[in-house]
């Protein structure tokens, strides 16, 4: 199956054959479709607005984050002047800082994500909406190994596998959180780990 180019997936289906199109023009096919790039499109606007928003947080907390560090690095060189509940509240901006930045890791990685989740919807209507690949098992084994190749945690592949053998959507969340909440999270670590900036 070729790769088809982003954002080209439409509501109908295409033939030559005007009888043919009128057809078309109301099916099951035809309407999965629209409802496939609607979904499409409803996921990038809302990510690219999520971005916009993320980017302002980023800038603010970058500034933040800045005089913090200033304040530390003076009351480490104040001494006893300053008194120790001006130092205790820096100290506890710069760790919740930490946490902020990784909440916006986290958004950055949830971004992926939905990004694969688009290209799934919209690889799958294009294979719907070709009958050379519609009913045909290696082209739907080829889409299901490209998403699978999307995932980046464990859990993400054991859910997959689980839905692709049947399971309800409940059942494999529950599956997948069981794996997730067993340390199998891809986590960022510690407050330690992150680099402020």
């Amino acid at each position: 199956m070729t790769q088809p180019q982003r954002h080209s997936l439409s509501g109908h289906l295409s033939s030559n054959d005007p009888a043919r199109q009128e057809q078309l023009n109301w099916s099951q096919i035809s309407e999965t479709l629209t409802m496939l790039a609607l979904a499409v499109a409803q996921i990038d606007t809302s990510m690219k607005d999520g971005n916009e928003s993320v980017d302002t947080l980023t800038n603010s907390f970058t500034r933040i984050a800045g005089s913090t560090s200033m304040l530390l690095n003076h009351f480490d060189h104040a001494g006893a002047d300053t008194p120790q509940e001006i130092k205790d509240a820096a100290v506890l901006i710069h760790q919740e800082i930490g946490k902020a930045v990784v909440a916006f890791q986290f958004f950055d990685r949830l971004s992926q994500r939905m990004e694969h989740v688009g290209e799934s919807l919209e690889f799958m209507g294009h294979l719907i909406s070709d009958p050379g690949t519609r009913y045909k098992v290696d082209s739907w084994k080829e889409l299901q190994d490209k998403i699978k190749a999307n995932y980046t945690m464990e859990a993400e592949r054991i859910m997959f596998e689980h839905i692709l053998a049947g399971q309800s959507i409940a059942e494999a969340l529950q599956i997948y959180h069981h794996h997730f909440t067993k340390g199998d999270n891809d986590s960022f670590g510690s407050d330690d780990d992150i680099e402020l900036f």
